[in-house]
């Protein structure tokens, strides 16, 4: 498979944190990570495959050149959000049930 720019949006908290050690278990190939949290999270950062990584805010913008995005920030925070890394070119994966059962989401 070819390494993919990934985005985990949530990346703080327990999901997020266990995406993260799901990708790194099954060696996921990555090109470029990106973790994005609230705004209260911006600057602290996370160790993944040995290299510390900074949380960045989740923004409309947060997934220019993002090929993946991966999302465990609740559903409100998916509803405003995963619409905007589609449009962006992303393929949104959202572990919330904000999409659950809408005929229009694959």
């Amino acid at each position: 498979m070819t390494p993919k720019s990934v985005a985990v949006a949530g990346a703080t908290g327990l999901v997020g944190q266990q995406i993260l050690e799901t990708l790194d278990k099954r060696d996921y190939p990555i090109k470029s990570l990106k973790l994005l949290a609230s705004a209260r999270s911006k600057g602290k950062t996370i160790e993944y495959r040995g290299e510390k990584l900074p949380v960045e805010e989740l923004t409309e913008t947060s997934f220019k050149g993002v090929e993946v995005a991966l999302f465990s920030a609740g559903g409100g925070t998916s509803k405003h959000f995963s619409p905007c890394a589609a449009k962006d070119g992303c393929v949104v994966v959202d572990n919330s049930s904000a999409w659950r059962m809408d005929p229009k989401v694959p």
